[in-house]
């Protein structure tokens, strides 16, 4: 299977190319030609093979020249025991009222993107060696929180790779910026950027057009490729935990043959949600999707009227991995909702550039309405979904995954759907302990020591504090660059070692 541009470029490219360019020359985002299909009979099957043996199945047809030995054995090494605790890298718990979480934090960074983290440099490492390339690969990320610290310990010392990471300063949480700067390896450099996580990846997209930087990159012996969900390799990877939650649930005699689900996603940068809409297109059967949004609510605005507006006002919430106001991965959907019209595509993405906005015709909005359900819920809202959960389940949830919970929880009420729900779950909850710690406490101010406050809920809770979380305590702080959104090239530059 090749990969084509959502722009519209006619050029197609192995998907071994996908991976290691990461973004296409045009600006637009690779997508598959075609998507294969899953019969019941094929889920069944996929029903009687523990995670790994399910996502080499439902990631090979996107990936025809990787050999079956070569995927088994990205896979065996991304998602080994030593890796994810427990078994399964992907476990589901249903709560009383009979809706389940997705549980995708049980990786070495405590966040869901290890789903995907951990396999993509597998994925990269064996690309670049099947179309010849010589150079190392630069890999750029601008992350909202969860992204930067998973692709850091993903391509830690992994040869042939760099990994250069940029966060918004003051736009993640205190536990999720230790992470990343207290992170070892080599080949590994972190910085902040003054703005917000827009800012950040504007940036980022900017770097890998820029014909000049990556000329200069050229000369140290690198190339440009991305960590990030506009890179097809990120996103495939996703697309799997949600075949294996469906197995989950019919194994657990909460699905019938052919009973549908539906998902309800924490979304920012719409590479999770799409990876759900995708599963869905390939046969799993999939009722509504859920799109929850926190007070930075373009995509409920989106996904109600059809109208994408950047120009609003930016919110830093106690959820920030959602603090995005520009959703990349929504050009992927926009591309299929059109039939592939890249011209389409390329126009809105033009108009979303020069005048912050763009207005899809009533065709492509009849087609989204179909499909998703839309809402978003306040930090005040968040604080009483976790205080509610924990108080009836006796459940942790971290702020994200709290949001969710209280759009799943209005949806079923305001539409009466008893279809059996799953909420994605993307983050332990101690990554945002002082968070979740207040509002179990009834909304006081949060501990501004984030260590006592690791330590205080999980004494309340009584549940461990996970190993990841624990040692960074001790650990020292190793990068404390940072600079402003226009010189994110020059820090590019520095990472390279470019000397002139």
């Amino acid at each position: 299977m090749n990969y084509q541009s959502t722009r519209g470029g006619r050029k197609s490219v192995s998907a071994a190319q996908a991976v290691v360019q990461g973004i296409c020359s045009d600006g637009g985002l690779f997508v598959p030609e075609s998507f294969p299909a899953f019969s019941a009979e094929d889920i069944a099957a996929l029903q009687q093979m523990d995670y790994r043996g399910r996502a080499v199945r439902v990631m090979s047809p996107f990936l025809a020249d990787f050999s079956g030995g070569e995927l088994s054995g990205c896979v065996s090494g991304a998602y080994s025991t030593e890796k994810f605790s427990g078994g399964n890298p992907a476990p589901v718990v249903t709560r009383k009222d009979g809706v389940s979480f997705l549980e995708l934090w049980h990786g070495p960074t405590c966040a869901f993107k290890d789903m995907a983290l951990q396999l993509l440099p597998r994925l990269l490492t064996c690309s670049l060696k099947k179309i010849g390339e010589k150079r190392e690969a630069m890999i750029l990320v601008a992350t909202s929180g969860d992204t930067g610290k998973a692709a850091l310990e993903g391509f830690r010392d992994v040869k042939a790779t760099r990994v250069l990471v940029f966060y918004p300063q003051n736009g993640v949480s205190a536990l999720q910026e230790r992470q990343m700067c207290t992170q070892e390896g080599g080949n590994v450099s972190v910085v902040a950027v003054r703005g917000n996580f827009d800012d950040a990846q504007a940036g980022v997209k900017k770097i890998f057009c820029d014909g000049e930087l990556r000329r200069k990159i050229g000369e140290r012996g690198l190339m440009f490729s991305s960590a990030n969900s506009i890179n097809w390799g990120r996103l495939l990877p996703q697309i799997v935990y949600y075949f294996s939650a469906w197995c989950d649930l019919a194994a657990a005699g909460r699905l019938g043959p052919g009973g549908k689900v539906n998902f309800c996603v924490p979304t920012g940068n719409f590479g999770d949600i799409l990876a759900a809409f995708y599963a869905k297109k390939m046969g799993l059967p999939v009722g509504r999707l859920l799109c929850a949004s926190n007070a930075n609510n373009v995509l409920t605005e989106f996904l109600t009227t059809g109208v994408y507006n950047r120009s609003r006002r930016f919110y830093t919430t106690i959820s920030p991995s959602m603090d995005i106001l520009v959703s990349s991965n929504l050009e992927r959907l926009l591309y299929d909702l059109t039939g592939r019209d890249g011209a389409k595509v390329s126009g809105w993405m033009a108009e979303l550039e020069t005048s912050g906005q763009y207005h899809v015709d009533a065709g492509v909005l009849d087609k989204i309405h179909g499909l998703f359900y839309a809402g978003f819920c306040s930090d005040e809202e968040t604080k009483d979904e976790i205080r509610e959960v924990y108080r009836s389940d006796h459940y942790l949830c971290d702020p994200h995954t709290a949001v969710a919970s209280r759009v799943c929880r209005r949806y079923r009420e305001e539409t009466g759907d008893s279809t059996p729900a799953v909420v994605v779950s993307t983050a332990s909850p101690y990554k945002f302990a002082p968070d979740v710690l207040a509002a179990l406490r009834g909304g006081e101010q949060p501990e501004t020591d984030a260590f006592r406050a690791v330590r205080e809920l999980s004494a309340l809770s009584g549940s461990p504090v996970p190993g990841p979380i624990a040692a960074l305590e001790s650990k020292p702080v190793r990068f404390r660059q940072s600079c402003a959104k226009e010189e994110m090239g020059g820090a590019v530059l520095r990472a390279a070692g470019w000397k002139g």
